[in-house]
């Protein structure tokens, strides 16, 4: 759930008062900070993940609701005051100390420890900076239920004018619980060769997987009306099926990618019903992945090298109501000397999850099982699951963010982030008074931020416009948030950050009439620029 709002803070966010930018102002004032993430976070898009840096306006991204959603702007600072690592079952993701994450923050209380105690606290979920979250508290991450059904796609094959050996296929194709079983098997045991003289699809099974060989063929003969080619290698105990065909390599090279590290499940797969999807992650699990059942240490894995395949199938997975851990290995040499590639696990092994699991997978399981405590679960359009570890880490470079129109948010691999950052800008026009004192006559504001950043710069233009500068220097920051009928103490920042701007405006001001400045107005100035200074003096250092 979002914060609680009074009707006043709510009507200053939908029509904000005195908004936008002011020609030839007399003084300027902008402050704040924007939060942001380590350049190379990945993020969900339509296309896949891609590092937080590659995102451009226009591109789309995944948000809290589910949904996608349109990126606005694209922010880059520099950070040079460290970064919060956290971490879950998902991943770990390093963020400013302010980003806002979706999260459950629970009582220092030993009851809190059972989850039924942790679930009559479910209103109380919400975005906290990432600074205050500890270890056990709950994050939030969305499990999109969003669904689109399709019963076939047509695709389009490229072929050479003097190519009159290839055979036809049907463009049509039926994406039905056999092709889905099919995209799987590509996808963890599949491979394409290109090559102008042997342009084929084939796939790699275990010599004692027979049957999966037999299904494969037996599909791509329904579906395409191909014909299967076999190699055995016994003395490796692997065995191939392959099927010449310049067109099905064109179908799996666009829908699926070629290589392992860019294989990919097409975006409207993901969207398809949850039964329809189980024959896809059927086919995944039977060639990167098993299922152990037995009594004691009983477990599901996957591996793969590819960052997308793996964040893709733990939305298949959050959309079964299967909550998965996810562990990323680095590249190594093994002590025969055998290089091994950065690789991707996802590991399943709470009960109620593997019971799912067996299911999709044709298995079965009937392990009694112990009364436990339940450390992660489903419920309506998020998982909850505790945060493993927090840590500030030293961190100089370069942080970004996103505006997202209509959610204001975004979800990484690991976390549920809120776009928040709160900038201000301030504009004023200084006039006269009758008794010849000098007034703000006209303020204007505009504002990057949240919905409290948006009405706390509200209500200060509408409680400045017409004072004096000694009475606008002399403003209590806390008049706004009582105007206001109060703001969330996580929110009471943007009313700060909102005096501030106001501040600047005036020293700006005054600085251009080359007016003496009061004592107080020039401390402040002075503690709000050195930062910046310092900030933009390193990054030039950096760059």
């Amino acid at each position: 759930m979002a914060f609680s709002y009074s009707k006043e803070v709510l009507k200053h966010f939908n029509k904000p008062h005195n908004y936008g930018k002011m020609k030839n102002p007399d003084g300027i004032g902008q402050v704040g900070n924007m939060v942001c993430l380590e350049d190379s976070t990945i993020l969900h898009s339509e296309v896949g993940m891609k590092e937080i840096k590659d995102f451009k306006v226009g591109d789309t991204v995944l948000s809290h609701d589910g949904l996608y959603h349109t990126v606005k702007r694209v922010v880059r600072e520099y950070c040079s005051n460290g970064l919060i690592e956290i971490q879950g079952k998902l991943g770990k993701n390093l963020v400013t100390e302010d980003h806002l994450v979706f999260a459950l923050k629970l009582p220092n209380e030993r009851k809190f420890a059972y989850f039924i105690n942790k679930k009559r606290i479910f209103n109380q979920l919400s975005w906290h900076h990432a600074g205050n979250l500890e270890k056990g508290d709950l994050l939030a991450y969305p499990t999109p239920n969003f669904i689109k059904d399709i019963n076939d796609v047509k695709f389009t094959f490229k072929k050479s004018y003097y190519d009159f050996k290839s055979i036809n296929i049907p463009s049509i194709i039926p994406i039905n619980k056999d092709f889905l079983r099919l995209a799987g098997y590509y996808l963890s045991e599949g491979y394409i060769g290109d090559i102008v003289s042997n342009m084929q699809v084939g796939f790699s099974f275990n010599s004692n997987e027979e049957h999966y060989i037999k299904d494969v063929a037996r599909i791509v003969k329904n579906i395409f009306g191909l014909e299967a080619k076999f190699a055995r290698r016994p003395k490796k105990n692997v065995s191939y099926i392959y099927f010449n065909s310049i067109f099905l390599v064109q179908i799996f090279k666009e829908y699926f990618g070629k290589g392992a590290k860019n294989k990919k499940i097409p975006d409207f797969m993901l969207w398809l019903p949850v039964e329809k999807q189980k024959e896809l992650i059927k086919g995944l699990w039977r060639g990167d992945g098993y299922i152990n059942l037995v009594k004691k240490g009983a477990r599901a894995e996957f591996v793969s090298i590819s960052v997308n395949l793996i964040n893709q199938l733990k939305i298949l997975l959050l959309r079964q109501s299967i909550v998965p851990s996810i562990y990323c290995e680095q590249e190594k040499i093994d002590s025969k000397g055998v290089k091994h590639q950065k690789a991707f696990r996802i590991h399943i092994g709470e009960i109620e999850y593997l019971k799912r699991m067996s299911s999709i997978l044709g298995e079965n399981f009937d392990i009694p099982a112990k009364r436990v405590n339940i450390h992660s679960w489903v419920d309506g359009q998020y998982a909850f699951f505790p945060i493993t570890k927090v840590n500030k880490i030293n961190y100089a470079g370069k942080v970004f963010n996103l505006e997202v129109d209509k959610s204001s948010s975004f979800i990484s691999d690991s976390l549920c982030l809120h776009n928040c950052g709160d900038v201000m800008k301030l504009y004023i026009k200084v006039g006269q008074n009758k008794q010849k004192q000098e007034i703000i006559k006209d303020i204007k504001f505009e504002t990057y931020g949240c919905l409290s950043a948006i009405a706390s710069s509200s209500m200060l233009t509408d409680l400045i416009k017409g004072k004096t500068i000694d009475e606008a220097l002399d403003f209590n920051r806390k008049e706004i948030v009582k105007e206001l009928g109060g703001l969330p103490p996580i929110k009471i920042h943007c009313s700060v950050l909102a005096g501030d701007a106001l501040v600047e405006a005036i020293h700006d001001y005054l600085v251009k009439q080359k007016r003496p400045l009061p004592e107080k107005l020039k401390l402040r100035h002075q503690q709000l620029v050195q930062e910046k200074q310092d900030i933009q003096k390193e990054y030039h250092q950096k760059n």
